[in-house]
């Protein structure tokens, strides 16, 4: 039996990559932890740091930053090796973090939000450059379902311990205590990176089409931001100006999408919107929830947690169970299931704030919404695939990320305007025609899929 055969066979923990796979499952587990922990404690920090104006902005400038990242990062990752590429991006975050610990006001708060958006996005490429150098094809599969687990985890207990030291101890150890977590995992990959990078004979001078690139990314991410932060305007400058930045996101964003995006082509472009609008109501609406139940029924912020986590189970449920059904349910099937999943679970958070009706109710339609999107993006990715071209594929599979971070992000944006109109009914209405949109769209591409 070969070398390659026998470590093959020892799986991601044998011996020449056990520090590896912890230090990068840690690391992924720790970027998915402060984005699901951020939202559980946010009415927290902005009644302390009385900036419930930038509640929103919060969210999606983390989303908006997570594109510069990958964008930026997995460039310069392909151009010269992953190793300095990871450990920038790991500083930035544990640099966002340090100074979202320590924030005294909310605009500093917001900065170091995007600061780990940057990060955590650009960790994300860099990581999945290191997995394709370090394990033999055959461990591939295991890693990434190793990963996968690292964002099922935190999403079940992350609310709850993100709630409970928010309680007990203050927010701000929410993100200083993760900061040495962070120093510990970057040290575990530290072995696996050694001598990976590029000789500098044999590195990638950047392109024109690398700049491009990054440039474009950055124009959405100054884009969303600016449009995010509207609502501290004028409420009538506000509306009159975001229609501009939505035309300034598009055009950015036309080279990083597949032909066809913006008309919503039958096939992959529609696939690849159907991810960012899917996104779109998920986020838009959970960003709301702890705020809701915080602020209308006086709840604590671990028991807030507690109704994300729901959806989180959900997710995680749906999604093992289309693993396991795989090719023996039609794939258009599941996606109008589960967009008829998300739509339905908006809708009766939706009718929560409308008719005051028991906590419970949110909590229910938050398991919808999770089940939806568990059956959803799985079902995406593997049509993107299916769909893409040989050499496309990693391209696609960008595009869809990136969509998915920017219709988040917008979607959040207008969230934040509207709840300056009508709170909570006002962003809920919103998510609640998009999962209408979600739905309709979900019907095209099962036509096509």
């Amino acid at each position: 039996m070969s070398v390659d055969s026998e470590t093959t066979r020892a799986g991601i923990l044998g011996r020449p990559y056990a520090l590896t796979t912890v230090g990068a499952w840690s690391l992924v587990f720790l970027a998915a932890f402060e984005s699901l922990a951020v939202t559980t404690i946010m009415p927290i920090v902005t009644t302390d740091l009385h900036g419930r104006g930038l509640y929103a902005l919060a969210f999606s400038s983390t989303l908006a930053a997570g594109v510069v990242g990958m964008v930026a990062i997995g460039s310069w990752a392909d151009r010269r090796g992953p190793a300095v590429p990871l450990f920038t991006a790991i500083a930035v975050f544990a640099t966002g973090l340090a100074v979202a610990g320590t924030a005294t006001s909310m605009p500093v708060f917001v900065a170091a939000r995007f600061l780990q958006g940057l990060g955590a996005g650009g960790m994300t490429v860099a990581l999945y450059v290191l997995v394709a150098l370090v394990y033999p094809t055959p461990l591939h599969i295991k890693i990434f379902g190793a990963f996968a687990s690292a964002w099922v985890l935190p999403s079940m207990v992350g609310p709850f311990v993100a709630g409970f030291v928010a309680d007990t101890l203050s927010w701000h150890w929410v993100f200083l205590g993760v900061v040495a977590l962070v120093a510990v995992a970057g040290g575990l990959m530290l072995p696996a990176v050694r001598g990976r990078d590029r000789a500098p004979a044999d590195r990638v001078p950047a392109s024109a089409t690398d700049a491009r690139r990054v440039a474009e990314a950055a124009v959405v991410a100054i884009a969303v931001v600016a449009l995010s932060s509207l609502g501290e305007l004028d409420r009538a400058a506000a509306w009159l100006l975001a229609p501009i930045a939505v035309v300034v996101i598009g055009f950015a964003l036309r080279h990083l999408v597949p032909p066809g995006t913006f008309r919503i082509r039958a096939g992959l472009p529609a696939t690849v919107v159907l991810c960012g609008v899917a996104g779109g109501v998920f986020f838009g609406t959970e960003v709301y929830l702890p705020l809701l139940l915080h602020d209308r029924y006086g709840l604590p912020a671990w028991l807030s947690g507690v109704t994300l986590t729901a959806g989180a189970i959900a997710w995680a449920l749906a999604s093992a169970v289309q693993g396991r059904l795989g090719d023996r349910l039609d794939p258009g099937t599941a996606i109008r299931a589960g967009a008829a999943l998300l739509a339905g679970g908006a809708a009766l958070e939706l009718a929560t704030v409308v008719l005051t009706l028991h906590p419970a109710v949110a909590a229910i339609g938050w398991f919808a919404a999770g089940a939806g999107m568990g059956t959803l993006y799985p079902r995406i990715s593997t049509l993107v695939l299916a769909l893409s071209a040989p050499g496309e594929e990693g391209f696609n599979t960008a595009a869809k990320s990136i969509t998915d971070a920017v219709g988040g992000s917008m979607a959040l944006a207008f969230s934040g305007l509207l709840f300056t109109l009508a709170p909570f009914t006002g962003p809920f209405v919103f998510t609640t025609l998009l999962g209408g949109v979600t739905v309709l769209i979900g019907i095209r591409v099962a036509a096509s899929g």
